[in-house]
């Protein structure tokens, strides 16, 4: 997906926000809308919202696991289930 093939000037959002919004739902493709010729925002359907904030805590996730095992703060898998049947009263 490049950007620069779906810009648009705020006076054609203006002009055609239902069709923006089909286009979007559709092909998920966002666009830009310039504003005085400058880039001033993207416009995102909420379901591709949604799931870009997903992917950001994912990868948040990921990168603060990486590095709790740079910094030796990990348990072996045997202890994290014996710490979860504890936390559970399983034991």
């Amino acid at each position: 997906m490049k950007l620069s093939e779906n810009i648009k000037p705020i006076s054609y959002l203006k002009a055609n926000a239902a069709e923006v919004i089909e286009k979007l739902k559709t092909d998920h493709q966002p666009p830009v809308i310039t504003q005085n010729g400058e880039a001033a925002m993207v416009i995102q359907s909420v379901a591709d919202y949604e799931q870009t904030q997903e992917t950001l805590a994912l990868l948040k996730l990921l990168t603060q696991s990486q590095q709790a095992a740079v910094e030796g703060k990990t348990v072996s898998s045997q202890e994290a289930f014996a710490r979860l049947r504890q936390r559970r009263g399983l034991i």
